[in-house]
């Protein structure tokens, strides 16, 4: 098997700190080195959101070490799909990208419990995403 990534994701929200980076956490973990995964944030915050950390503790995966970045137009040339969760227009747009607006709630400010239901939906619209991948792979 051939060490290129089959595709390149680039996870956008705001402050790159809840919803997108569960979704890189998710996706690394479920695609390991098949998928090369981004995250950005068009207004980055100083820290990942410590609920987000610890509701994807719950399922073993460990964000902790990661930190907001904030969105360039680089990082969405270099990516095959482009994921937003909220940030309207601030994403730049060039064509041949596979553009997805999934609209999941902000988990900014909201405890663990409230995180969950957001990284559960987070996980089944990754898991679907990694299927599509693989579908295109073998094409």
């Amino acid at each position: 098997m051939s060490s290129t990534p089959a595709a390149s994701v680039l996870f956008v929200c705001v402050h790159n700190a809840g919803r997108s980076q569960m979704a890189a956490g998710f996706l690394t973990h479920l695609a390991g080195d098949r998928v090369e995964v981004r995250s950005a944030g068009s207004i980055p915050a100083d820290q990942v959101n410590p609920a987000a950390v610890e509701a994807m503790k719950e399922v073993g995966i460990d964000i902790s070490d990661q930190k907001p970045k904030v969105l360039t137009t680089e990082a969405v040339q270099a990516s095959d799909y482009v994921i937003t969760m909220g940030c309207g227009d601030a994403c730049p747009i060039f064509p041949g990208k596979k553009y997805l607006d999934w609209a999941l709630e902000d988990p900014a400010g909201k405890g663990v419990e409230s995180v969950r239901p957001i990284r559960d939906e987070i996980k089944t619209r990754i898991e679907a995403l990694v299927a599509e991948i693989d579908a295109q792979q073998e094409k």
